[in-house]
């Protein structure tokens, strides 16, 4: 019972202290904002949005790779389906992997260099007009 309530609070208390940003992103029908939570180091990288059963409309979580390269997601202990944005460094996207399959270890890839991947709802980047090309603003990306 002692090792459930650790392993509980290790799941609750990394939430608690998550950092989250505004992100924003021009498609061609206009601008489209969330709030991401960011995760930027390997624990929260391998972590990600496992465990969770929902995800608001306008959040996700954004991973930061520090440098482009070519980036292999996947789906285990996730319960909810994701799109994956993946970002390069100028901020452009690379590809979208849409309605991701929940709890699945079949790799992702993000099909070239990137230096993030933006993960979302499922079926947020087809609802919100995203795209391949548009420019995702957020500090993490070099300005034009």
């Amino acid at each position: 019972m002692l090792a459930f309530i650790f392993a509980l609070v290790l799941l609750i208390l990394p939430a608690a202290s998550a950092v989250f940003e505004p992100l924003t992103i021009q498609t061609k029908n206009g601008p489209v904002a969330f709030t991401v939570e960011m995760a930027s180091t390997p624990a929260e990288r391998a972590k990600g949005l496992m465990y969770r059963t929902e995800l608001a409309p306008n959040a996700g979580m954004l991973f930061d790779f520090g440098v482009e390269q070519p980036i292999y997601m996947w789906m285990k202990n996730t319960y909810i389906p994701l799109d994956m944005v993946f970002i390069r460094a100028d901020g452009r996207i690379a590809s979208i992997a849409e309605n991701t399959t929940p709890l699945s270890t079949q790799t992702i890839e993000s099909g070239g260099s990137v230096k993030a991947v933006l993960e979302l709802a499922g079926g947020t980047a087809k609802a919100r007009g995203l795209a391949v090309g548009d420019q995702v603003v957020h500090n993490l990306f070099a300005p034009k």
